[in-house]
């Protein structure tokens, strides 16, 4: 993914990313609530969270900053259980299933 986050800055120079990963629901939570009211955007794959946790769900819906909900693969395609989204209510938009692509389309659509 580091090769991947160097091209997007290559592709969108005009454009400071910010990347933050992590497994433990508590830290996406944290870093949604310090980037949710001074960041222009933030582009978010909650992973597996995006269909269980209401708390990320509720730390979306809280902040000011426009969230873009992004999902590598196509989640309609697979299980039932992940076409629930706790986050896309409150999210500005949803992209799914362009793979990496997928980044590039939500900073694409928060250009213009």
């Amino acid at each position: 993914f580091e090769s991947f986050l160097r091209d997007m800055k290559t592709q969108f120079p005009g454009v400071a990313f910010h990347y933050f990963q992590s497994n433990i629901e508590g830290e996406l939570i944290n870093c949604i609530h310090e980037c949710g009211f001074t960041f222009d955007a933030i582009i978010l794959n909650a992973g597996a969270y995006t269909h269980t946790s209401i708390g990320i769900g509720d730390a979306v819906k809280g902040v000011t900053t426009p969230v873009i909900e992004v999902h590598i693969s196509n989640t309609y395609a697979r299980e039932s259980f992940r076409h629930q989204s706790y986050i896309a209510p409150h999210a500005a938009g949803v992209i799914v299933g362009f793979g990496l692509k997928s980044y590039t389309l939500a900073v694409q659509s928060l250009l213009h």
